[in-house]
């Protein structure tokens, strides 16, 4: 999650740049007619051989806590993606000593902390610097979404049968992240250095307290829960809608995120209950795939009435007449004051677009079962959200108990005694204290969704494990986004192994145009099949495995029985 958002904000400079060395030749770049606007590419890539078109407004300016509506006609003049602002974006304090513990693995520093970690406090004076220093990239109107695609394929708009399109949902905890990546190293992927073959698209949602706000008396006063899903979906949509304009086949997209935004499209894919119609993609890449499983009523409570203390407020009508700086201070102060691995907000079980949690809804078989899957999840997810601390069952307990208040105590006792028990002789996946909750938390929020859905679609989906060491939650995202250049030894949030890069963008780009992931020089990516096999990529090869996720532990995750 934390990787994302520094491959984000690189991307952002680096589009920005290219967007203002355009200006000045803006009257040679093609404008496309989308209906409700006229909008113009803000550049080319000279060396890839593609235009983006920055900034499409896909909604209109949403109204706070309420859902996304089509963007009014406004044909008076060419948009050229001037305008465009990220959404509001916070972050947990514990992220900084998560980061840190990371580092100092990677250099093999030992860690000695053995304080239990407690969210900080704000006072007035430090809520008054927070508002003084918001930043003014950032704003409530953020609905909008970028398309990069390659000259080729926009000439052929129109004249018969359009092109694959990969739709990036960002994670970020649900709390941060915008739609600026560089796909240059995608599109390359797709065909040849010159010549890509498929439209990139992604897409801007609302995060925090203003795009997962819930509960039973949100609800009740009007506001309307996963609004950041519901943005999503509007996007999604919109590529429905709009992608033939650019060249595209609505009929051949793939969605692909990681970590929240993995989890995004698992939500996507259970929207309803698959009681309304098919999901607006055909296909599915969820790397990483994660939330916090929130369906206690009280929780989601809690986590409002916190939102309505910070501001001052006893309604949601209160909350919704608030400046904008008011709610973005708040939002702030109560995801920076998550407990350690949680964000204060994600996507809550709502009686809506979310009926019951993915996994369950899979196993229900209520989601849409045309949707065709690859999956990807990384050797050590959990351990980012794991604090180092963690030496007993009763820490363990702790911290189970900060993230899911409202859990039965049966429920935790099962995972500490018989799930997870504390047996550290080498006959379980962990021998310290740490790697035991590190796999609660990898299993619990990450890797066993992989195998929900793989399951769900009969075993005929694609799987994949990202082994490349260090192999912690979020350092596959620098190999999505390779773009070929020099490959560091040194630094592990770079790509490290070129040969693992290029054929992960091989099987994201080859599944997106044929269904079918191939990489060159590589071994045949297999489906994952009764035997559970996964491809493992690694820098010591690339071959197959069974799946650790196929275990007793996911089944009884997948139940439910936390909340």
């Amino acid at each position: 999650m934390f990787i994302s958002r520094l491959i984000g904000l690189a991307a952002v400079a680096g589009i920005a740049t290219a967007a203002a060395a355009a200006a000045d030749n803006s009257s040679s770049l093609p404008i496309v007619d989308l209906g409700y606007e006229l909008h113009q590419a803000s550049s080319f890539n000279d060396t890839g051989n593609f235009y983006n078109f920055s900034n499409i407004r896909y909604a209109a300016p949403p109204v706070r806590f309420a859902a996304p509506v089509v963007p009014v006609t406004n044909r008076s003049s060419v948009q050229t993606g001037e305008f465009g602002k990220i959404c509001p974006q916070a972050s947990p304090a514990w992220s900084s000593l998560a980061s840190q513990l990371l580092t100092d693995i990677i250099l093999g520093v030992p860690d000695n902390n053995t304080t239990p970690y407690t969210p900080p406090a704000v006072n007035a004076s430090a809520t008054a610097a927070i508002r003084a220093n918001l930043d003014p990239a950032q704003s409530e109107d953020c609905l909008f979404l970028d398309v990069f695609v390659p000259e080729n394929i926009l000439k052929s708009a129109g004249s018969g049968n359009g092109s694959a399109v990969l739709v990036w949902i960002y994670g970020g905890g649900y709390t941060a992240g915008n739609k600026a990546n560089n796909p240059a190293g995608l599109l390359a992927a797709s065909g040849n250095v010159s010549d890509g073959e498929v439209i990139y698209v992604a897409m801007n949602y609302r995060l925090g307290a203003f795009g997962w706000s819930s509960g039973p008396s949100y609800q009740a006063e009007g506001g309307v829960s996963n609004l950041g899903l519901l943005d999503q979906r509007m996007a999604l949509d919109w590529v429905q809608e709009h992608i033939t304009q650019f060249g595209g086949d609505p009929n051949r997209v793939t969605v692909f995120g990681e970590s929240a935004g993995g989890g995004s499209i698992m939500h996507q894919i259970t929207a309803y209950g698959g009681l309304k119609g098919p999901a607006p993609f055909q296909q599915a890449i969820p790397q990483s795939p994660g939330w916090l499983q929130v369906s206690s009523n009280l929780q989601q409570e809690d986590t409002y009435n916190r939102l309505l203390n910070l501001t001052n407020t006893t309604s949601l009508a209160q909350l919704q007449a608030l400046p904008t700086e008011d709610l973005m201070t708040a939002n702030i102060v109560q995801v920076l004051q998550a407990q350690y691995g949680g964000f204060a907000y994600g996507p809550a079980v709502d009686g809506g677009f979310v009926p019951a949690q993915p996994g369950q809804l899979l196993a229900r078989g209520q989601f849409d079962k045309d949707v065709h899957i690859m999956v990807g999840h990384n050797a050590q997810e959990g351990t980012y959200f794991t604090p180092s601390y963690i030496n007993s069952t009763s820490d363990i307990l702790m911290l189970l108990r900060a993230n899911f208040p409202y859990s039965p105590e049966p429920s935790l006792e099962y995972i500490t005694s018989t799930l997870y028990p504390a047996v550290f002789d080498g006959t379980l996946p962990y021998t310290t204290e740490m790697a035991r909750a590190d796999l609660i938390i990898s299993e619990s929020v990450f890797t066993c969704n992989t195998r929900y859905l793989s399951t769900a679609y009969g075993n005929q989906s694609y799987s994949y494990l990202f082994a490349v060491p260090p192999a912690f939650h979020g350092f596959d995202v620098a190999y999505t986004y390779y773009d070929d250049g020099a490959v560091s030894t040194t630094n592990p949030l770079e790509v490290t192994n070129r040969t693992v890069a290029i054929a992960l963008q091989e099987f994201i780009t080859s599944f997106a145009e044929n269904g079918v992931p191939e990489a060159q020089g590589i071994m045949k990516f297999q489906i994952y099949g009764p035997d559970a096999q996964v491809l493992d990529l690694n820098i010591t090869g690339i071959e197959e495995v069974r799946d650790s996720n196929a275990n007793a532990r996911c089944d009884w995750w997948q139940k439910g029985l936390l909340s």
